[in-house]
């Protein structure tokens, strides 16, 4: 079997051999134990289901969270000669249909499902016929409250599993702590899991923590140190552009990334990306989830993540190449106070959510008890303005109200028309000899999109008006006529928003049951920032250690490069400045203060000053460092 398997790697992906750990995973799928993966960000979680799917009878069916990640690992699979299908919100009825009896027809080896796909009917019923071999839950910790991008759809995975009660369950994940884990067997009724865990140490990824006032200028120094490609992270859509103009006009060639850019363009911009003909992307975190670049350089952060979870993940996408790579992170007193007010901002008082559930109802005129996963087309501008809300806090409803898994939004994906023909070729030559006049265009259509017999192909109205020198107007006219001879079938762009209730529209007194869980969401947020706070705030523990032991490895080494090993034993200060800095630190930690609590007792140009000071004198055992990341004053100095 071992051989087998190294053949199949070798065929499809051109390896010689498996990296640490990835056979172990392998073999405890292919001996039919349940499993857990704990590989970090770069590790090769994916190639850990893909092997064994071709070498079980069935296929495997896939559960990942994010549409553009399945179809992008579909499209991978496909380009290496490997059946691979994503089924997912963006398909219409028909192409649901031809995926699933692809599947039990035993047409396919990998099939990609969204976890809202699981719980529809019409699933369960295919389900039954399926030949599946094991299902993989990529980016687990989707399913756990504690993980740091819970899905509530998530939760629901376990039901399934009766259908299929004798096929194996893998698990993986690049980001999970052990309470996590924990959660993670739980609840997907995992039998006695095989965990199989990784270190999450990368001796080639140096983490850096610098306190900034002029980010700018430190910008342009970290991108011209460190050549080679790079990601700039910001929180801000509008930013990044104006992020990446500055960029531009610095002489660095870069792009910006968002989820607001349309999906042709997003596309385009990831693939100049990789293949090296753009060199720095500036994004929110909508960019990175699946992207296998292995010679990112470096990786900025101008603003703090939310979670160290969510900072762990976008910094290891540097340097899985193994050369050296480092990631920086920029941060000042109003990206602390920004943290500390998005609880506030982002947690609206449950009251206020109710109301908009119940307005939400009304607008879809949907009656307490009915609706359960009825999907519509939703403008939120004209749901805030009909009901009179604010548009930030309505915006912050809505999406608590999709954390408590009672509704679902997903932003317009799918900005490209499909079409697939309908008849066979015989079928489609008489309709040509019944109607000649459409010749020309069909003959048109079928020369572009050779694939049009076989499925779904994205079409582009524009090219085809280009190629028969007429309007899109008249391309769209077309297809719509041909659509409604029921020649082709045709499904024009989706540009809106879809809102989806998970659950029968609940009445106001139900409602109030989802009270204590959005009280627990609300104060794992706060757990979240202040984690992230004590990450950035700590000047005594080695980088990479504090983020080892935040997921549980303990026993690790001192990295030696990041600021907190750079700057251990150093005081780049005269006596004299060092004296009087001492007598205002001093008084200050006779009660725990963190830094930032110190920083305020200084002008911002000396807090490097202070910084260097603090390290010394935690160094030298004057100072000590409480669990909570406060510093407190340990003994007198010998010559006072």
């Amino acid at each position: 079997m071992k051989e087998r398997i190294r053949s199949i790697l070798l065929k499809y992906w051109g390896y010689t051999s498996f990296r640490p750990l990835q056979e172990d995973v392998i073999f405890s799928i292919l001996s039919g134990k349940d499993t857990v993966a704990l590989f970090p960000t770069g590790g090769g979680k994916s190639i850990t289901y893909q092997v064994p799917a071709l070498v079980m009878d069935g296929f495997c069916l896939v559960v990942t969270p994010l549409i553009a990640l399945m179809l992008d690992q579909v499209d991978q699979l496909k380009k290496r000669g490997i059946h691979a299908e994503a089924l997912h919100s963006g398909l219409s009825y028909l192409e649901a249909e031809e995926i699933l009896r692809a599947s039990i027809d035993h047409k396919i080896k990998l099939l990609y499902v969204s976890p809202e796909r699981l719980t529809l009917s019409f699933f369960r019923e295919a389900l039954r016929e399926m030949r599946i071999s094991f299902i993989a839950v990529d980016e687990a910790h989707c399913i756990s409250q504690w993980g740091y991008d819970f899905r509530p759809a998530y939760l629901r995975i376990a039901e399934i599993r009766p259908f299929k009660p004798e096929i194996p369950i893998l698990a993986v994940t690049g980001s999970a702590t052990q309470r996590v884990l924990l959660d993670i067997v739980e609840k997907l009724s995992l039998k006695q899991p095989h965990v199989v865990r990784q270190s999450f140490f990368r001796p080639n990824l140096f983490y850096n923590v610098l306190y900034e006032e002029n980010k700018t200028q430190r910008l342009l120094q970290l991108l011209n140190e460190y050549r080679g490609s790079g990601i700039v992270y910001i929180r801000d859509r509008k930013k990044t552009q104006q992020w990446a103009d500055f960029l531009k006009k610095s002489g660095i060639d870069a792009t910006f990334y968002h989820a607001g850019l349309p999906w042709d363009e997003r596309k385009k911009r990831q693939q100049q990306w990789i293949r090296g003909h753009t060199r720095v992307m500036v994004s929110t975190n909508a960019f990175g989830m699946g992207i296998d670049k292995p010679d990112v350089r470096v990786i900025v952060h101008l603003d703090m993540p939310d979670s160290i979870e969510a900072y762990f993940q976008e910094a290891g996408r540097a340097g899985r190449d193994g050369k050296d790579a480092y990631a920086w992170l920029l941060w000042n007193y109003e990206d602390i106070s920004k943290l500390d007010r998005s609880v506030q901002e982002n947690h609206p008082d449950f009251s206020y959510i109710g109301l908009v559930y119940h307005r939400l109802g009304e607008f879809f005129n949907l009656l307490p008890g009915t609706g359960e996963n009825a999907s519509f087309p939703f403008d939120l501008q004209h749901f805030i303005q009909q009901e009179n809300f604010q548009p930030r806090e309505a915006f912050y409803a809505l999406k608590q109200l999709h954390h408590l898994g009672l509704i679902s939004l997903s932003d317009p994906f799918f900005q490209r028309s499909r079409a697939k023909i309908l008849l066979d070729k015989r079928g489609l030559y008489k309709f040509q000899v019944e109607e000649p006049q459409l010749n020309p265009f069909l003959e048109m259509l079928i020369r572009t999109y050779v694939d049009l017999f076989d499925h779904f192909v994205f079409i582009d109205e524009d090219r085809l008006a280009k190629q028969m020198n007429t309007t899109k107007d008249i391309i769209i006219k077309g297809l719509m006529l041909l659509r409604k001879k029921e020649i082709i079938a045709y499904e024009p762009v989706i540009d809106s928003i879809f809102l989806t209730f998970l659950t029968p529209r609940l009445k106001q007194e139900e409602l109030i049951s989802f009270q204590t869980q959005y009280e627990k969401l609300k104060q794992k947020r706060h757990v979240e920032i202040q984690s992230m706070k004590t990450f950035v705030l700590n000047m005594t523990k080695c980088r990479s250690q504090f983020l080892l032991s935040y997921f549980g490895e303990e026993k690790s080494k001192r990295c030696g490069q990041c600021d907190v090993c750079a700057g251990r034993g150093k005081l780049s200060m005269s006596d004299l400045e060092f004296d009087e800095l001492l007598q205002r630190i001093k008084p200050l930690l006779e009660e725990p203060r963190d830094i930032y609590e110190i920083f305020m007792h200084f002008p911002a140009m000396r807090n490097l000053k202070v910084i260097s000071a603090l390290r010394w004198l935690l160094d030298h055992g004057k100072i000590e460092s409480l669990p909570n990341g406060k510093l407190r004053w340990k003994k007198k100095l010998s010559h006072e």
